[in-house]
């Protein structure tokens, strides 16, 4: 089984992720955590200390390249793996970011997404930008500003494959929204069995 988690940063997605894969294991079950990120961390903070914001376009073309080969790289592990296979982050990520940032679709990762494995369930982590910003401000480890976080919040809820994700509500603690997913994974797994 593969399953897909999404949502703005600062949702707890990869904590969700870590802690679910762990659970799966302590029960004696197989699980694979796959991370399918883009290099949005590092730019963030590259932009935020030199004081420049970097375009749209070349931000956009160097985190689809790195995300594009995370993806392949990941579904390749996948097909390999007997058990549960968590994505943290796909390419929805992406054609998200590409509506926050005003940049058309295009052509390539819809193709993409049509002819990689389908996931079982996609799971987006439902969080207020506020939150989220709260978050990534007390980590320190990446900058992300507000205005971003609501914008690519608007990029996930705009993307016409949105309406399939199953919403995970976020704003708990770490053990709660882990608690959440575990319950909702159990209830696709019944509606979904493979």
């Amino acid at each position: 089984m593969i399953i897909v988690l999404t949502g703005i940063d600062g949702s707890g997605k990869s904590t969700a992720a870590r802690a679910l894969v762990a659970s799966v294991r302590a029960r004696g079950g197989r699980a694979l955590l796959v991370n399918n990120h883009a290099g949005r961390r590092v730019m963030s903070l590259a932009s935020a200390r030199l004081g420049v914001r970097l375009p749209a376009r070349l931000t956009d073309a160097v985190e689809t390249i790195f995300r594009v080969g995370n993806v392949l790289l990941s579904h390749l592990r996948a097909s390999r793996f007997k058990g549960l296979v968590v994505m943290d982050r796909h390419l929805h990520c992406q054609l998200a970011l590409r509506h926050a940032k005003g940049l058309p679709r295009g052509r390539f990762l819809p193709w993409l997404l049509t002819r990689l494995p389908q996931p079982d369930a996609i799971f987006h982590f439902v969080l207020e930008p506020t939150e989220a910003h709260r978050r990534v401000a007390a980590r320190g480890t990446d900058a992300e500003s507000l205005d971003d976080l609501a914008a690519f919040d608007r990029g996930y809820r705009e993307l016409p494959e949105f309406g399939g994700f199953i919403h995970v509500p976020a704003s708990g603690t770490a053990e709660e929204v882990a608690a959440e997913l575990d319950t909702r994974l159990a209830a696709a797994s019944v509606t979904n069995p493979h």
